[in-house]
């Protein structure tokens, strides 16, 4: 066990920072800007405001509601959180602090800590049944770690409610291995302190001890994936693959690997090796239909989608597939209709509601952007960077896969695996000697952005070409 009691430079800001505070102050009467605030607050901040409307002047946690059951590995994790928790509680204890372990929708689940502490904590709910996600008790480190990846350190005046700036918290998400949902979060949370410098690095270490058992159990899930492809590829001819839980393909054979883009006949049993299959719309089908045959064993699904070289939408069904009782993924079987056809609103990850603002950073300021000032999203190693009229900046948003669902009803389209562009702002299309087609938006830049084959199809019914 580390020691978090020893203390080196401290990982969260001082929290008596009078210039977070004021920044604050003017972002909660309606201004944007909020020099000196740290990004991942302001952002935060910024969802608090805009998207969950949680009240700065709330004055606890409210109670948590009851959310559906949870699958047998959850209780796993819950167990070796609190087993990592109980054992600092005595460190953290002596600093005036309390440790809590919550579950994915920011209800807390267990909470250590001296009796005084733990009494003063219970006066703002920070306490079992009460829920402390962003759109219950605003930017906090349980909550927006939900939110992020990593550890999450929010001290003072960046807590998004007022009643919380005596608190420093920092907190983690364990999240599932294969849908990168997040599963639970560890927390601490100091009374008018500062956190100690190890409590970053204890939280990464806790919450990589909870993975381990979650990566073996997808390893596990993915040799049962192929045994079912092999299974079922005796039985049929269609071109066939499977899919996880997440969407990725695990294995396809050679027709649907030409149809997916991936290596085919090649297993991918680790999940950190798993290929995102570049159809995003099957990618969703897939994620809803692992959700439906876990309230409906015997559900089977079909859908339709643009995959290359095809021009015309291809039939796809899709058959869950179970371990232990449970979905663990999907054999997708191309050119057959056999089940419940998903509708698009099901089937698609768009929300019904156009985004009014992208959010994006440049240094210590957020950027609020309309959708029609970019054109277009370039994905980098893990960050996705907007092309806008104010040059290139860096997006708020974690992944392309999730920035190309807020935006597909607002006009933007997934062209490539790296970019999703505004077809509003397409100037120009290039076709080069082997037909692959360009795309030059009208920023000036005179950047080519590439189209895939397997979305030339969509790119051209798009523009009308």
């Amino acid at each position: 066990m580390r020691d978090v009691s020893r203390l080196a430079e401290p990982v969260s800001a001082d929290l008596g920072d009078g210039a977070v505070l004021a920044a604050w102050e003017r972002f909660v009467r309606g201004e944007d800007r909020v020099p000196g605030v740290r990004p991942l607050v302001a952002v935060s901040w910024h969802r608090c405001r805009e998207q969950y409307r949680v009240d700065p002047h709330l004055a606890e946690a409210p109670v948590a509601v009851a959310g559906p059951g949870h699958p047998p590995e959850h209780d796993v994790v819950f167990a070796e959180l609190g087993f990592r928790a109980a054992a600092v509680a005595h460190e953290v204890s002596g600093l005036g602090g309390v440790v809590t372990v919550a579950d994915a929708s920011g209800r807390i689940l267990a909470e250590w800590g001296d009796q005084a502490t733990l009494a003063r904590a219970y006066d703002a709910r920070l306490a079992p049944w009460f829920c402390w996600s962003e759109s219950a008790a605003g930017t906090n480190g349980m909550g927006t770690a939900l939110e992020a990846h990593g550890p999450v350190p929010i001290s003072g005046p960046e807590h998004w409610c007022q009643a919380f700036h005596h608190w420093g918290c920092a907190g983690i998400a364990v999240r599932d291995v294969v849908t990168r949902e997040p599963i639970a979060v560890l927390g601490i949370c100091c009374w008018h302190s500062r956190l100690p410098a190890s409590a970053a690095s204890w939280l990464a270490h806790a919450a990589g001890m909870a993975r381990h058992p979650l990566k073996r159990r997808a390893r596990d899930s993915g040799t049962e994936l192929v045994a079912a492809y092999t299974r079922a590829r005796r039985c049929s001819g269609a071109p066939l693959a499977a899919l996880d839980a997440g969407g990725r393909v695990v294995i396809a054979d050679e027709s649907a690997g030409t149809l997916l883009g991936v290596p085919a006949s090649t297993p991918a049993i680790d999940p950190t090796l798993r290929w995102n299959p570049g159809l995003p719309e099957l990618s969703a089908a897939s994620r809803h239909a692992t959700g439906q045959a876990a309230h409906d064993p015997a559900w089977v699904g079909a859908t339709q989608i643009f995959a290359h070289p095809c021009d015309e939408p291809t039939s796809v069904g899709i058959r869950p597939v179970f371990s232990s009782g449970r979905p663990i993924g999907n054999l997708v079987s191309f050119g057959t209709r056999d089940g419940a056809l998903l509708p698009r609103a099901e089937g698609a990850a768009h929300p019904a509601v156009r985004p009014r603002r992208l959010v994006a950073v440049h240094g210590n300021r957020m950027v609020l952007l309309r959708p029609t000032e970019v054109s277009f999203a370039e994905s980098r190693g893990n960050d996705v960077w907007l092309r806008t009229d104010q040059g290139r900046l860096r997006a708020a948003c974690p992944g392309l896969d999730k920035l190309d669902g807020e935006l597909a009803d607002a006009g933007f389209l997934r062209v490539h695996r790296r970019y999703v562009v505004n077809l509003g702002r397409v100037r120009e299309v290039e076709r080069g000697p082997k037909g692959e087609l360009s795309l030059v938006m009208d920023d000036g830049s005179e950047e080519m952005v590439p189209v895939s084959r397997r979305n030339a199809a969509a790119v051209r019914r798009a523009l009308g070409i």
